[in-house]
């Protein structure tokens, strides 16, 4: 990894004002945990809301994929935005080196921000339940959110809306059509994500039942981080001078 374009990229990220907004999602599930352990009826089922709900719902449903879509197309999107790409790829670095740099730095930042969340709300919201639960999705998340950089990078390199293609993948494809489409699973980092967590405990299908077993999701997130990486690696090294500028 090129490390003085991952301290660029770093202090890119950190210099925008929707990494703030990005951190005050993260700490949602934590207020809903809290709310949970306080306002929660006598026979409500902890394992049942933080695998389901929290951490399987809202935490992998819908802010994993926006948190790490902010990042990813943030990496290479601001330097398209104030014209400062034309300089990074007029230089010997290697277009390989600029990628791994760029995925890596969005995704540390991203995890960094998901993972203590789930640890935090689980915590919180599984007192007495299976503290596997929470290690599950936490190593999950890490997991999630290293593919869903790597696509949203090559995204981000490959078009201009790559923020709104992002949000179409993460809410239309991997929300809305996934319910009506079962093969979807197999085509979808949230299943995949998903799947990895249930690597770490086992529990009743009406708490917990992802549609993609731990193995499948596993093999199926590697091999579609090392295709889109490979793209993104690709596309960069097409683009021309005058592209970027």
């Amino acid at each position: 990894m090129n490390f003085p374009v991952a301290r660029l990229t770093a202090r890119m990220l950190l210099g925008q004002r929707r990494t703030l907004l990005v951190v005050l999602l993260a700490l949602l599930p934590v207020g809903i945990a809290l709310l949970f352990r306080l306002a929660a009826p006598a026979d409500a089922d902890p394992e049942r809301f933080t695998a389901r709900t929290l951490l399987g719902g809202m935490l992998t449903g819908t802010i994993l994929p926006l948190v790490s879509l902010v990042f990813a197309t943030g990496a290479f999107g601001q330097d398209i935005e104030d014209g400062t790409a034309v300089y990074l790829l007029a230089t010997p670095v290697p277009r390989r080196d600029i990628v791994v740099a760029r995925v890596a730095v969005a995704w540390l930042a991203a995890a960094a921000l998901l993972v203590p969340a789930a640890l935090t709300a689980g915590a919180i919201a599984i007192q007495g339940g299976d503290p596997g639960i929470v290690a599950g999705f936490a190593a999950a998340i890490a997991a999630g959110s290293l593919v869903y950089t790597i696509v949203f990078t090559w995204l981000s390199i490959a078009t201009s809306r790559a923020l709104v293609a992002g949000l179409l993948y993460a809410f239309l494809w991997e929300g809305a059509l996934s319910g009506l489409f079962s093969g979807i699973r197999f085509l979808s980092i949230r299943q995949y994500t998903a799947g990895i967590a249930g690597t770490f405990f086992d529990l009743p299908a009406s708490v917990y039942q992802p549609r993609l077993d731990p193995l499948p999701a596993l093999v199926l997130a590697a091999a579609v981080g090392a295709v889109f990486l490979l793209l993104a690696v690709r596309r960069l090294e097409r683009w021309e001078t005058g592209e970027a500028a």
